[in-house]
């Protein structure tokens, strides 16, 4: 049954499942365009697709310069986009209506001795079986190790990992691709502990995941979240902005290691770049030139707090 209502309900729904069908999440896109979907209805409109139609809905959160009404507007700009192949009378929306300026912050950059105090604090948590800590301290290494996003982590099985060759197998991951990642001999050996541990759990049922929570079954990536979030004020980790690091932190950190250790090999970094971006799963080359977009200071920033050489800019 269709979510949508209004006089674009057709068309909304059709966009969303083509979007959902290019291996999209759009779980924040959709929601945005259920409340434009609900804003037409309320204000009984039934004509056409219209700049000022579109305009208003963006604005009617209060203030029209904000990120906020920005968003909006671009959601329903890329909505019109494929209801224009539909209706020939779609009107080409200003793309410069309400200037959407978007800023990325800095991410927090782990050093060692912050890994290494994460990954002990997780003794502490009260989860019981013991295998539940063990998995999210080998969670938390894997990432840091390996670059790998968090629902590649929870998502891993068993039969993903290769002890021969030290290859992970991930599955379906974001825009549904499949990827072989490799893996240093030192993070092999804290999985291969890890699943030691594992083969000793009593009474295991039939479950796949490699990461067994408390309960016994595959983790879920809003608890890993949640418990990630405890082990980092127990150690009181911020970030300059007073910003608690998340477990993505942990793959950024990745990143920027490598980055930095080609600057101090002297390596020519751009063309390494397409390395980089297969390996840790990015579709776009942009989503890997992020981490040289604040090359200077963010480089410099991580270079200090690792104990490296300082990177130099030039």
């Amino acid at each position: 049954m269709s979510t949508f209502h209004s006089v674009f309900a057709e068309h909304l729904a059709g966009y969303v499942q083509v979007r959902r069908r290019l291996g999209l999440r759009f779980d924040t896109q959709q929601a945005m365009l259920r409340g434009f979907d609900r804003y037409v209805s309320e204000v009984n409109y039934s004509g056409p697709l219209t700049q000022e139609l579109v305009w208003r809905f963006a604005t009617s959160v209060g203030d029209p310069t904000s990120q906020l009404a920005a968003r909006r507007y671009l959601v329903i700009r890329h909505f019109s986009e494929y209801l224009a192949a539909y209706d020939p009378d779609t009107p080409r929306l200003d793309p410069k209506a309400i200037a959407h300026r978007h800023h990325q912050p800095l991410p927090y950059i782990f050093a060692d001795s912050e890994i290494q105090q994460l990954m002990a604090a997780t003794q502490r948590l009260s989860q019981r079986p013991a295998i539940a800590n063990a998995a999210l301290r080998t969670m938390i290494g894997l990432a840091a190790s390996a670059g790998l996003r968090l629902r590649e982590v929870t998502a891993l099985d068993e039969a993903d990992v290769d002890w021969s060759r030290a290859i992970l197998f991930i599955r379906h991951t974001k825009f549904d691709k499949d990827r072989c990642v490799p893996v240093h001999l030192s993070t092999l050996d804290a999985l291969r502990s890890y699943a030691a541990l594992r083969s000793q759990v009593p009474h295991l049922p039939t479950e796949k995941a490699f990461f067994l929570n408390a309960r016994r079954h595959r983790y879920q990536s809003g608890d890993v979240d949640r418990l990630f979030g405890k082990l980092v004020r127990q150690i009181d980790l911020r970030s300059p902005h007073r910003k608690l690091p998340t477990f993505g932190s942990l793959r950024h950190t990745f990143a920027v290691r490598r980055l930095i250790s080609w600057h101090c090999e002297k390596a020519n970094v751009q063309a390494l770049l397409p390395a980089l971006a297969t390996y840790m799963g990015h579709v776009h080359y942009t989503s890997t030139a992020y981490y040289l977009t604040a090359t200077a200071e963010l480089l410099a920033i991580a270079a200090q707090r690792l104990g490296q050489p300082e990177v130099s800019h030039g």
